[in-house]
């Protein structure tokens, strides 16, 4: 997965992205387009999506200090032309692009777009930090969900992939709490808490099965992250587990689905190694972690050995700038990845991975990619 919304990156760098992704065998690119920093995607039916979406005032500097930068980022956007054509560099090298639209949450650049689609009404600014925003889309309002299938829409025109990733992560339902038109919403569905969940949980759910529904009725899937868990989930939704395994062990007990994309394992945006100089969003996964990971044990049970249908590695970007660096945190741990992906964990050896892998870093070389080295360091020893 890229996210280009925190940070955008240009299409010769998103067809490089896919190079490498086909260099290492990997066949799905799940590109994060919106967030609340940033709408990346042109929607013709509401230009001012891009007009003010994709654009923000300033950025926060650092983790979230009282500092900005007071520089103007963006308008930065792809235009439906451009994304047409990343989907034909994909497709000529056997790669599917799966598009992300996150939906209810992280809708702050929508929502300083088009304010009528939240509870309050704003007014509504693109988000300039980073982190989790209460202001997310109203569920009582019918025209949120005309809203979103129009965009949805025009999104089916330009991605083929039989499968849509609708978010459902980091959605904050405290403005469906005093929201009027929500509760009343809850009240005619009859909505109830359960599990330990409240009944806006249930709203939620609602909410993601509602866009499912109407995505399946163009012959489409929908995928999103393992918050959907938190109620009834419609039985053709994938699970994307990213808070742990829990998600996915959860989801294929219940039957559904799910994709492999633990935190512990396989986010890219975390440090590599233990030199911090570089300014990242935290946390520390060296590669030997990354090829340790087994997303389906040998012990597991019969329904993790079905349901379980792939693995995933994220590339967040709040303190992802520039290409040098997202090739930097992608490279070598992408491989050891991609072997996690297709190879029988019990083939598995790192010392082996060791030494090919620095045959694969001859080509890193070729291309004037840039990569970590700590892996081989104990060499010049």
């Amino acid at each position: 997965m890229l996210d280009v919304a925190r940070h955008f990156f240009p299409v010769a760098f998103v067809k490089e992205y896919i190079d490498l992704l086909a260099l290492h065998n990997l066949n799905t690119f799940h590109f994060h387009l919106t967030e609340d920093q940033g709408w990346r995607i042109e929607i013709k039916k509401y230009p001012k999506l891009t007009e003010i979406g994709s654009k923000r005032a300033q950025t926060v500097v650092g983790h979230n200090s009282p500092v900005y930068d007071e520089t103007p980022y963006g308008p930065f956007f792809y235009t439906q032309e451009e994304l047409r054509e990343i989907v034909k560099y994909a497709a000529d090298r056997y790669i599917t692009v799966i598009p992300e639209i996150d939906m209810p949450g992280h809708m702050r650049a929508a929502l300083a777009a088009y304010p009528e689609f939240g509870c309050t009404g704003g007014p509504y600014t693109v988000a300039e930090e980073w982190g989790v925003f209460d202001e997310i889309l109203c569920a009582g309002k019918e025209e949120t969900f005309s809203f979103l299938q129009d965009i949805l829409d025009e999104i089916l025109d330009i991605f083929p992939s039989k499968v849509i990733h609708i978010g459902g992560d980091e959605a904050p339902r405290t403005e469906w709490k005093k929201c009027p038109r929500c509760q009343k919403r809850i009240e005619e569905q009859n909505l109830q808490g359960r599990n330990g969940f409240s009944k806006e949980a249930q709203l939620q759910c609602y909410f993601m099965n509602r866009i499912s529904k109407y995505l399946a009725s163009k012959g489409r899937t929908v995928i999103g992250w393992d918050e959907l868990l938190e109620g009834d989930v419609d039985p053709g939704t994938t699970i994307m587990s990213w808070r742990g395994t829990e998600g996915g062990e959860q989801a294929a007990a219940r039957g559904l689905n799910a994709v492999m994309a633990p935190t512990p394992y396989h986010y890219f945006d975390h440090y590599q190694n233990k030199d911090q100089s570089i300014r990242l969003i935290g946390g520390y996964i060296p590669i030997e972690k990354v090829y340790s990971y087994n997303p389906v044990p040998d012990d597991a049970s019969v329904e993790m050995k079905k349901h379980i249908i792939g693995v995933q590695a994220n590339l967040w970007t709040e303190y992802i700038t520039c290409s040098q660096l997202a090739e930097y945190q992608l490279l070598p741990r992408m491989a050891a990845m991609c072997e996690t992906a297709w190879s029988d964990n019990s083939k598995k050896d790192f010392n082996s991975f060791r030494v090919r892998e620095k045959k694969l870093a001859k080509l890193y070389d070729k291309f004037d990619w840039t990569y970590a080295k700590d892996m081989w360091k104990e060499e010049k020893k």
